[in-house]
């Protein structure tokens, strides 16, 4: 089977790599020639130097495969692919995009006869060995053409993929999915910080975290991969205390005031990368001002 990827980021490139490894024959594009080079000479993708070209080296029914930052980037290969491909194609839109504008990208594509799905896509790095994790939208139609393609993706051919519902539903999941992760990346974060500022126990939470791996109800992979940290590196001291948001993060928050359904653990956690990103602390400031204010408590000044 022989299907096309633009876009040969990390996750693109692993992706594009694990087809490879289970027969597929893969074209890729990526804006990065460099990329495009070392793929072709490590695990023989096809190097396609245009969209166009691309779509001119796959037989039809073509399948497209994108791995691109979510928004106009998205939106305007989406847009450029419209005019390039025939109808029974197939587009996928494997990145992390707002189900809006996946649910716009469908109709887009359907007016031209042009199939579509999302697929939300979780594996990270770790991906190209152990599967991916996939959640996906579109016709029955659709997802019964790219099913050989799930099957090679996901950890087992049975299991690790899913077709959740209509055009959209896919990336909506995985943005649920992500907002639940932000919750038990947070309340992982606090529980360590309680047991690291309790110095009287001396505690070694590499193997406390070891140790919750086996048998305990918080075991996950996420503690999985903080354990392993932790056996490096407990103080952290080269690590700056910044922790960026995603999109999926904030559509999620946004989703749950949409609905006025309380989410207030995603939230906060949301808010808590906010509070690590403000380089400022000005809010901060004004209470340490408005204490002071009120009862007199002494500010801190700065260094």
């Amino acid at each position: 089977m022989k299907i096309g990827m633009i876009g040969l980021g990390k996750m693109g490139a692993n992706m594009a790599l694990r087809l490879r490894r289970q027969g597929f024959q893969v074209v890729g594009y990526d804006h990065s020639p460099a990329t495009l080079e070392r793929l072709e000479q490590e695990a023989g993708i096809i190097a396609a130097q245009s969209p166009g070209e691309l779509v001119a080296a796959l037989p039809a029914p073509r399948i497209i495969w994108l791995m691109l930052p979510s928004g106009p980037v998205t939106s305007k290969q989406i847009e450029e692919l419209v005019a390039l491909l025939s109808a029974g194609d197939v587009v996928v839109d494997g990145g992390n995009s707002n189900y809006h504008d996946s649910k716009h990208h469908g109709a887009l594509l359907a007016g031209a006869g042009i199939g579509f799905m999302d697929a939300g896509t979780s594996g990270g790095v770790w991906g190209l060995e152990n599967g991916y994790c996939l959640m996906v939208g579109g016709t029955p139609a659709v997802v019964s053409t790219v099913t050989p393609v799930l099957k090679a993706l996901a950890p087992d051919p049975e299991r690790g993929w899913a077709h959740v519902g209509p055009i959209g539903a896919g990336h909506f999941v995985k943005m649920i999915h992500n907002g639940i992760e932000y919750g038990m990346m947070q309340s992982l974060a606090e529980g360590l910080s309680l047991l690291r500022n309790k110095p009287e126990f001396a505690l070694d939470l590499a193997s406390i975290t070891e140790l919750w791996r086996h048998g305990s109800v918080i075991r996950s992979w996420l503690l999985d991969l903080t354990a392993q940290a932790l056996q490096g590196d407990q103080q952290l001291e080269s690590i700056a205390p910044f922790v960026a948001d995603s999109g999926e993060g904030r559509w999620t928050a946004i989703e749950a005031i949409a609905q006025g359904t309380p989410a207030p653990v995603l939230t906060l956690a949301l808010y808590q990368r906010f509070q690590s990103q403000d380089m400022q602390g000005y809010g901060l400031k004004l209470l340490s001002l408005m204490r002071n204010a009120f009862g007199g408590h002494a500010m801190k000044g700065t260094p």
